[in-house]
């Protein structure tokens, strides 16, 4: 069976009762509960968190991963990022 997963999934932004389609698409959303941010850089910037939070707030959810794959270690290029909602 595996898990539910949306990708490259569309976060409109509310404004006035106006849907407004910014650009913002997160990565992925797993199980409608954790929003999955891939990256594959040389350092993790300050923008890049705070991307997780904004999409984290767009969609109500309270958990985010942010994965850096340009990362030596895999489990060092993991951060969990919460939505404090």
């Amino acid at each position: 069976k595996g898990l539910f997963v949306e990708r490259q999934k569309p976060l409109p932004v509310l404004w006035k009762d106006i849907k407004l389609d910014l650009g913002y698409r997160s990565d992925l959303i797993v199980e409608k509960k954790v929003i999955v941010e891939i990256k594959s850089v040389e350092e993790i910037h300050p923008v890049h968190p705070k991307q997780v939070l904004t999409y984290l707030r767009l969609t109500g959810l309270k958990l985010g991963l942010l994965i850096n794959f340009n990362s030596p270690l895999i489990k060092s290029g993991i951060t969990r990022i919460v939505n404090k909602l």
